[in-house]
């Protein structure tokens, strides 16, 4: 329950405000305007992201092998030279990411110019490196066919690769989501939208029913949840007002279903800056509710547990599966949740749901 706060009294010169003898809601609180969140890197040098990494060794190995093509005599010798380049592409290119990676403070830093030269110097330096490996693995490298692999032509190759690389990436850094993913985003929030709010609203009529003397505080509850539930689609929040927003509609659950429901919270405050679509948590919890307390007569338990594991945010939600199951229903929210994420983080997000005897479970990773 929060406290109504009197308005000061008004100071010199100032038009008296006549009260309407209601109480400041969450609506009286203008929310501070943030523009759409960026798809992929922040920062052209942000390349520590799964998706990011996947793409540049595809990229560069593609090329790689389409380059093999003009100096192959044959099926069997452009496989051969393939294999023999990706022994230098592989290692080369981890290379590079892991050094962009951890020097991404000072580049972001640099001037543009500098950029350039430390990018384009790391990529013939990690290149000229990785060949290397072929001197150790193949001690007669230029007697087998493979010079072209060794001397400055690697070097070359990793430098012209790691422009084209960091050109892609300072365009993704640049670019905000595109207008066809911000059509599907703004899509998938209109469908969960209705079915939130209707569900909410019935929750909130049923408690003021039950006790009246509890309905400020739901009222308030509520009022938040509309709040947010009619905030800009493109936006993203961050982790920890999702999981502020699910104790608001538990906190409302909980005072229908008194000691039916039983809700544990184990929070990583690390794991709260994560980004994530907006109303991400609550529609799981709503399942959660739905399918594994309201069923059982005995009621059920519900753990909401965040933690940071190698630089991501985990979240997982948690229920009891009552002897008796729950009608089926049509897998809307958790479809919507899966595909908001892929559209928001690409590969770098995770979704994945089990039940294992009597818990169901769903685990979402985003990165950090």
């Amino acid at each position: 329950m929060s406290m109504t706060l009197a308005a000061p009294p008004p100071t010199s010169g100032e038009t008296p405000v006549r009260s309407t003898d209601f109480g400041t809601t969450v609506f009286d609180v203008v929310a501070p305007t943030t523009g759409p969140h960026r798809r992929g890197p922040e920062s052209a040098f942000d390349v520590c992201h799964v998706g990011v990494v996947l793409r540049a060794l595809l990229f560069v190995h593609g090329v790689m092998a389409i380059g093999m093509v003009f100096g192959a005599t044959t099926f069997a010798n452009w496989l051969a030279l393939t294999a023999a380049g990706a022994s230098v592409a592989l290692p080369g290119v981890l290379i590079w990411l892991l050094v962009v990676c951890a020097l991404k403070a000072q580049l972001t830093r640099a001037p543009l110019p500098l950029q350039w030269l430390v990018v384009i110097a790391l990529g013939a330096v990690a290149a000229l490196g990785a060949s290397q490996l072929i001197l150790a693995v193949v001690p007669d490298a230029a007697s087998a066919g493979l010079a072209s692999l060794l001397g400055a032509g690697p070097a070359l190759a990793g430098a012209a690769m790691a422009a084209a690389i960091f050109q892609w990436l300072r365009l993704l850094a640049q670019a905000t989501l595109p207008a066809e993913t911000t059509a599907r985003l703004a899509e998938l929030q209109s469908r969960i939208r209705p079915h939130f709010l209707f569900n909410t609203l019935n929750t909130a009529l049923t408690l003021v029913r039950l006790d009246p003397g509890k309905a400020e505080g739901v009222l308030e509850d509520l009022a938040e949840l509309f709040r947010v539930a009619i905030t800009e689609s493109t936006e993203s929040v961050s982790l920890g007002e999702e999981v502020d927003l699910a104790q608001r509609y538990l906190d409302i659950e909980q005072i229908r279903f008194g000691s039916r429901l039983h809700v544990t919270w184990e929070l990583d405050a690390q794991a709260a800056s994560a980004r994530v679509p907006p109303l991400l948590l609550q529609p799981l919890v709503e399942n959660a509710v739905r399918h594994g307390v309201e069923p059982s007569p005995e009621g059920g338990v519900i753990r909401i547990r965040t933690k940071v594991k190698l630089g991501r945010a985990v979240l997982s939600i948690a229920n009891s599966v009552p002897k008796e199951p729950s009608r089926p229903g049509h897998g809307m929210a958790l479809k919507n949740v899966r595909e908001r994420l892929r559209l928001m983080h690409d590969v770098a997000a995770q979704f994945e749901m089990r039940q294992d005897k009597d818990v169901f479970r769903v685990q979402i990773v985003v990165p950090l």
